[in-house]
């Protein structure tokens, strides 16, 4: 695999992401639960990106992570992190939307790309369904 420059995080296209998962590359979710439930990618791990410090001891240190997010930046800060940890990780080009675009599939059947940020994990809880 190329190496990226010094302090710059390798990119990888959905078919070059998609062969390193088959091959057996771990695939790492950074996104905020409100948009995991909404949404995300088969066997994908979900590791929310404020967690990524804590549960870097729940990946393969010796296997592929190809990393993603809604659209970039939250994979570049996680990929980053990971490469100093001595991980080889690469972030997902256009994240999860770029996924959603060339209309690959997401889980569960019917998921969709959630707005990320507070605002819209607070609108996502109210569309829920009641529980009483």
């Amino acid at each position: 695999m190329a190496d990226a420059p010094q302090g710059e995080t390798r990119e990888v296209s959905r078919e070059e992401a998609r062969k390193m998962v088959e091959e057996g590359a771990q695939l790492v979710d950074v996104r905020a639960d409100h948009e995991w439930n909404a949404g995300h990618i088969a066997n994908a791990k979900h590791v929310p990106l404020p967690e990524l410090p804590q549960r870097t001891g729940e990946l393969d240190q010796d296997t592929p992570v190809v990393v993603y997010c809604r659209g970039g930046n939250r994979s570049s800060m996680a990929a980053a992190a990971l490469n100093d940890a001595g991980f080889e990780a690469v972030k997902l080009t256009d994240g999860i939307v770029g996924w959603s675009e060339d209309q690959l599939p997401l889980e569960p059947e019917g998921g969709y790309v959630a707005e990320s940020g507070e605002a819209a994990a607070i609108l996502q809880a109210q569309k829920k369904p009641s529980d009483s």
